[in-house]
């Protein structure tokens, strides 16, 4: 049997309106939201993120998942975001690959990764 393929990611947020403008913005995504749905759904070049209303006993930005982003350069990415309004921390070296992490508007944990490029 073929394994299913990761197709779209849940997030749990406070804000749907900040949330999905920031993917759109700094990610590329395109929001799409049918009327009488609670759940916004954010399409790219990837999985797809739903956004969902976060419940009662949540509490923004816990959460044990952080969306990682292949992009070929970080640093020029990184740049090109900061002046775009998106402020990522310090880059950091992996085996053959450089990392920053940012947060979106509900406090969830966001990535741009050369990992996918670097040469083995």
């Amino acid at each position: 049997m073929t394994p299913p393929p990761l197709t779209r990611l849940v997030l749990y947020v406070r804000d749907m309106e900040a949330c999905a403008a920031f993917y759109e913005k700094h990610f590329g995504f395109k929001a799409t939201h049918e009327q009488g749905d609670r759940i916004v759904e954010l399409s790219g070049a990837g999985a797809s993120l739903m956004l969902h209303p976060m419940g009662k006993g949540q509490k923004a930005g816990q959460s044990l998942v952080k969306l990682a982003f292949d992009v070929r350069d970080v640093e020029d990415f990184c740049a090109r975001a900061r002046a775009n309004g998106l402020q990522f921390g310090p880059l950091h070296k992996g085996a053959g690959y450089v990392f920053a992490n940012a947060r979106d508007p509900n406090g969830n944990p966001v990535q741009v990764t050369s990992r996918a490029f670097r040469r083995r």
